[in-house]
């Protein structure tokens, strides 16, 4: 009969709001272990190893590693803190039996961290709250302490939940204490931290005896091994060679054979012998698994409860590259590559979602958000794909009859000067006040409700309106029947009406206009967007033209005129200035907004035969 290893495991969850250091805790907790060499330079982030964590600063994949202290595994899951990135979140909780709940010393708790408490109160984890950067001068300890107690009551699902530890950590500094060590000589290493974990989170209770079952929680793949299952052991113990089955949302067995068996130690999966249950375990050799499956004995299939994962809140198409210059930067992906690697997606980003529509070349993709989708875009197009996509949208759902669509409490913390053309804004957008806070020190923390596709492009308009001083933060609220018109403004675009090489003379003439996208030298297509002007409405412009040349001097003919840089929008802001008649071309080495429809006459005739129609309709 198997040891009763379990009892010897911990395994926790670390959450919190985004910035609030739960990356930079593991980072810690892994260098107080001791698992790199004193001359090993490890640098920061060390579990953010994907190329576009380590570029943006933020956590997006969830990820796992393994701790040994006083003879005791310490399972650790590292979650994203971006409300885009909470289906992430929601599909490894279930792996946990306790969460360290990570709250900034300075900012203390954010929309983010009311979200993921409430998951992890509803899953029933124990908490041990951790107040990071505890040693930044501005750190209010007292008052964060307070608002946190706050949150526990609003959240907390029961008594018992109000019973929690409180650690103070400096994840940057390397050291712990709590309230009995607050001594400046016991600031000198994390075994606070630990000793928290090994006191208040309760060891996995589970039947080692008992027929194999594993829930799978997420998936990984290595050119040698293949497909990689990764999720937490409920019952028994498996070793290579053992028979299971796989059981899929459709409740159909499918047999397969273990063909190696992993635990998770520091940052590597080591491959064990046998695995038991409490453990979070990777097994390779089954066929065809996805998140959410359970894998189990075959001649005992029960099936656990599926990943319960909130639904989708914005929507765009991805479609086949169709610009002029489709397939010169990438890859020319046909819409059956471009299928293949969405479903390749769905495989472990549990929170997306793939249709069909009406155009062979053209996919519905549902996402937790605008950055959720916009990462997907961009590691399609690092991939060497290309892609054009449309505005994005929020989803609607027909709920008992009514049509609904998703609301977010969004929180803005700035300066009190802001305020008015912020409000001003947002009440365009269908947003409604609910708290306005204003101190003394001239700092304002407004609350609202607001629809999320009022949401939609005001990111951009934040970061210019407050001039980058302050913060905005959104959590998703619920349905609600949809009212009134969201005003959304952008300025007209100027479109090239010639293809060819923009030069310097057609882009001065552009800027007397508005603003450009593209420097002198570009390559240009009809009906490509190099700009937009300071009015509504578009404007045609060719900007391949050169300026005339003639055989009279003039007398201000050495007079020269500078060309502004070009104001060249991120993937995120190109995103947001997306209109209904335009799509956004994606490839390996450019963005560029285009209309849908090119030839600036057909746009013409199209315009008029739209107004005529509804002209007849009324």
């Amino acid at each position: 009969m198997p040891v009763n290893f379990h009892n010897f495991i911990r395994n926790i969850a670390i959450i919190a709001h985004v910035d609030h250091g739960k990356t930079s805790l593991v980072d810690a907790m892994l260098k107080f272990s001791r698992i790199f060499r004193d001359n090993q330079s490890v640098g920061e982030l060390i579990l953010d190893s994907d190329p576009l964590e380590k570029e943006r600063g933020i956590t997006i994949l969830a990820k796992n590693t393994g701790i040994i202290y006083k003879e005791t595994k310490i399972n650790i899951i590292d979650t994203p803190g971006h409300v885009d990135f909470s289906g992430e979140v929601e599909r490894v909780m279930n792996m946990a039996d306790g969460c360290l709940l990570v709250v900034d010393a300075v900012e203390g708790p954010m929309p983010q961290t009311r979200y993921v408490l409430k998951t992890a109160m509803n899953q029933g984890l124990k908490p041990v709250v951790v107040i990071n950067k505890v040693d930044r001068t501005m750190a209010r300890i007292s008052e964060v302490e307070a608002e946190i107690q706050d949150l526990f009551l609003d959240t907390a699902t029961d008594a018992e939940q109000l019973e929690y530890p409180v650690v103070y950590v400096s994840a940057k500094e390397g050291y712990a204490y709590t309230n009995g060590s607050s001594g400046s000589s016991k600031k000198v290493d994390m075994v606070p931290l630990f000793d928290a974990i090994l006191e208040h989170v309760p060891s996995p209770s589970m039947d080692n005896a008992g027929p194999f079952q594993m829930l799978v929680a997420a998936l990984d793949h290595d050119p040698h091994l293949g497909q990689i299952a990764i999720g937490r052991v409920f019952r028994g113990s498996v070793k290579k060679g053992d028979d299971l089955v796989c059981i899929s949302d459709d409740d159909t067995p499918a047999l397969g054979r273990v063909n190696s068996v992993f635990s998770f130690e520091n940052l590597a999966r080591k491959e064990v012998v046998e695995v038991y249950a409490g453990d979070i375990v990777a097994i390779t050799g089954m066929p065809l698994v996805s998140i959410g499956d359970t894998l189990s004995d075959p001649e005992k299939p029960d099936a656990l409860p599926r990943i319960s994962i909130e639904e989708p809140t914005v929507q765009m198409t991805f479609g086949v590259n169709t610009s002029p210059f489709a397939g010169k930067d990438g890859r020319y992906a046909t819409s059956r590559m471009l299928f293949e690697r969405l479903q390749k997606e769905l495989q472990t980003n549990v929170a997306l979602t793939v249709q069909s529509t009406d155009s062979a070349d053209e996919f519905l993709v549902s996402g937790r958000g605008e950055l959720h989708l916009a990462i997907l875009i961009e590691n399609i197009r690092r991939e060497g794909l290309e892609l054009q996509v449309s505005r994005p949208e929020a989803v609607t759902r027909i709920i008992d009859g009514v049509k609904k669509e998703p609301y977010e409490r969004l929180t803005i913390n700035t300066r009190d000067e802001f305020v008015g053309i912020l409000t001003e804004e947002l009440s365009s957008r269908l947003a409604r006040m609910t708290k306005l806070d204003q101190d003394n020190s001239g700092v304002a923390i407004l609350e609202f409700e607001i629809p999320t596709r009022g949401l939609i492009g005001f990111r951009s308009f934040f970061l210019k309106a407050a001039r980058g001083d302050g913060l905005i933060n959104s959590e998703i609220l619920d349905m609600r029947p949809i009212k009134g018109e969201v005003k959304f403004k952008r300025m007209g675009a100027i479109t090239s009406s010639e293809s060819g090489i923009a030069v310097t003379y057609g882009l001065l003439n552009a800027q007397e206009k508005g603003i450009t996208f593209i420097d002198p030298g570009t390559q240009v297509y009809e009906g490509m967007v190099i700009g937009l002007q300071n009015r509504e409405g578009d404007l045609n412009l060719n900007t391949v033209k050169e300026r005339k040349q003639t055989n009279m001097r003039s007398a201000t003919a050495e007079i020269t005129q500078r060309l502004s840089p070009a104001s060249k929008p991120t993937l995120e802001e190109a995103l947001e200035l997306i209109l209904e008649d335009e799509f956004l071309e994606i490839t390996p080495k450019s963005l560029r907004l285009r209309k849908r429809i090119l030839s600036a006459d057909l746009r013409h005739r199209n315009t008029r035969a739209r107004l005529k129609s509804k002209q007849k309709s009324k």
